[in-house]
């Protein structure tokens, strides 16, 4: 008998609301490399410890009961973490799950992506199962990018050229930080960039926000952005006017 394939996961929600389409179980995985100054799940970042393990079976069938609540547009959202890290689980979930015509959406920072084997034959295989990509573009200059998460954005890019290569339909999110990320001159450039990508349904500006700045605190961990207000309303409408948020039709609309 084969073994079941298992995952580590943080935790879940029965019903998502801003995780994709309609009404949303999520799962979130454990485990993530990079530490991103606004992180609001830092207790999400040990890779191989921490959370727990489960099969697809038992988070499909957890999923199963809110069936009824997602209608015809709602599903299953695996975010984190980082599911990419989870290759060989999160590929067998999806998979299952497309089996019984279950929307499947993927949320992921893209930072494990890569073009060397095996990952990118798996990445490949997960595509098949996956019917929408949250992804999350932190910062679009690369120097900025490591400041904010302690790791660059090349592979970050290279993944939604590549995306965009095999139309694989994406929601871009950007997390709007103050003294970080909220300047006219890089919201402009990731304007330009996202515009050269043709699969682009959605995007998203999410303020940023201190609601997880205790589980720094818990964790004993100082909170590299402790003094810094969310954004204005104001900042966040310019964000959004210069990400020509409007222009885009929404992944239902395809």
């Amino acid at each position: 008998m084969t073994e079941a394939v298992k995952g580590r996961i943080h935790s879940t929600e029965n019903f998502g609301t801003v995780d994709g389409p309609g009404v949303r179980f999520i799962v979130f995985t454990q485990g993530c490399r990079m530490r991103c100054q606004f992180c609001h799940n830092p207790d999400t970042w040990k890779i191989g410890s921490g959370g727990k393990e489960v099969t697809t079976d038992e988070v499909l069938a957890e999923a199963m009961k809110y069936r009824s609540y997602w209608g015809d547009k709602g599903g299953i959202t695996v975010s984190g973490g980082e599911p990419l890290l989870q290759m060989d689980f999160l590929i067998e979930l999806f998979k299952k799950a497309k089996e019984q015509g279950i929307n499947t959406t993927l949320d992921t920072c893209g930072k494990p992506f890569t073009r060397e084997e095996p990952f990118f034959s798996q990445f490949q295989e997960l595509m098949k199962y996956t019917d929408l990509i949250l992804f999350d573009i932190k910062h679009i200059d690369n120097k900025q990018h490591k400041l904010l998460t302690s790791l660059g954005n090349e592979n970050i890019l290279e993944m939604a050229e590549y995306l965009s290569e095999i139309n694989q339909p994406v929601w871009i999110r950007h997390v709007l930080v103050p003294q970080r990320s909220d300047y006219d001159e890089y919201l402009i450039r990731l304007d330009d960039y996202i515009k050269t990508l043709n699969n682009v349904d959605k995007v998203e500006v999410l303020p940023y926000h201190t609601m997880g700045k205790y589980k720094w605190d818990d964790l004993g961990l100082d909170y590299p952005l402790d003094g810094i207000e969310p954004p204005t309303e104001d900042r966040v409408t310019n964000a959004k006017n210069l990400l020509h948020v409007n222009d885009y039709k929404g992944y239902l609309n395809r």
